[in-house]
């Protein structure tokens, strides 16, 4: 998962792989914005079938997050 969330964020943001660690704040250290973080997040529902409650969205800060998120939905 962790993998698959790397290569879409390299997708859209300018990114290398290796700037991207489970850590990683989405905004703060990767540089996204708000419109980057929802279209991240479409992109997961889309490929992974599954629906993102808005109430869950703010509590998706670091890349880790996502990924525990996505991984608890499977």
């Amino acid at each position: 998962m962790f993998e698959e969330l790397v290569a879409i964020l390299c997708e859209q943001l300018p990114l290398s792989p290796e700037d991207i660690k489970p850590e990683s704040k989405i905004k703060d250290d990767l540089g996204a914005d708000s419109l980057d973080v929802l279209q991240l997040l479409m992109a997961l529902e889309e490929e992974k079938g599954i629906v993102i409650p808005d109430e869950v969205l703010p509590t998706l800060v670091t890349v880790g997050d996502i990924v525990a998120y996505m991984e608890s939905q499977q």
